[in-house]
């Protein structure tokens, strides 16, 4: 049975400044995202449309704001919305942890639509830009879930070769990495299959909503292998509110997909 090693946090401490492990796969996330961004825009269908470098590297600052304020928000409302509600102030307290993918996803969804607004550009063309660039990053952000010991899985025969203690749980019961299971479906398969399909012009909007549906199946099935809040356990069905989130993600993204099919070509 494996025993996770309990990493420290601190990756490299000079002084009184403290480098985190999981500011680091922040750093790399955002990396891989002007790696990536930079490829679409040079791709036929942007880089005729006059996407440039600067327009990636804009793209990249409202994308984090988006994420780091929609995340902070979505927990509070998501996930604890009665002790927020009676401490607001807390809600500016980030450092203290707790973020929401699907919350982190809505205020990038808003930093598009304002950067689309700013720079004359269809809100569907951006977002289309920019969603086979997410996944890597969500894989970075797993790893430092992993490295963090924290989001772990819940309990797993011990016959499961890779099944890990994860002490940090207050428990020795053997358990899932899930951490490493979303790092590999919805990070490196979501994103081998965003690219391959968006390599080819598609419909303004079909890749964004194949980003949804895609990243909403496969965080769906990682739920069943990831420990529940504690303070939220499983809800109705017996699902857990990351699955109840993914539910609308995924229908969105299935009438997206359609919808933007059916549109008058002079539209794509």
């Amino acid at each position: 049975m494996l025993v996770h090693p309990q990493f420290n946090p601190v990756a490299l401490a000079l002084g009184p400044v403290q480098i985190h492990w999981y500011g680091l796969t922040y750093l790399v996330a955002f990396a891989l995202f002007m790696l990536l961004a930079n490829a679409r825009a040079r791709q036929p269908q942007f880089a005729n449309a006059g996407w440039t470098r600067r327009d990636v590297e804009d793209l990249l600052f409202w994308g984090v704001l988006g994420v780091v304020l929609g995340g902070r928000l979505g927990y509070a409302l998501f996930y604890k919305p009665g002790y927020y509600l009676g401490n607001p102030l807390e809600i500016l307290a980030v450092w203290k942890g707790g973020m929401s993918f699907h919350g982190g996803m809505l205020g990038v969804i808003v930093a598009m639509a304002v950067f689309a607004r700013s720079r004359g550009r269809r809100w569907l063309e951006v977002t289309d830009l920019i969603a086979p660039c997410v996944p890597t990053g969500l894989a970075s952000g797993r790893i430092g879930n992993f490295i963090n010991g924290e989001l772990w899985g819940r309990p797993a025969e011990a016959s499961l070769p890779w099944a890990i203690v994860f002490p940090q749980s207050g428990s020795d019961l053997p358990r899932h990495p899930s951490q490493l299971y979303q790092f590999a479906l919805e990070g490196l398969l979501l994103f081998a299959l965003l690219w391959v399909y968006a390599r080819r012009p598609r419909a303004t909007g079909q890749v964004s909503g194949a980003f949804l549906v895609g990243y909403g199946f496969f965080r769906f099935v990682a739920e069943y292998f990831r420990e529940p809040d504690a303070f939220l356990g499983t809800l109705a069905l017996g699902l857990s509110m990351g699955q109840w989130l993914c539910v609308p993600m995924m229908l969105a993204g299935v009438l997206m997909w359609l919808w933007a099919g059916r549109q008058p070509a002079r539209l794509r």
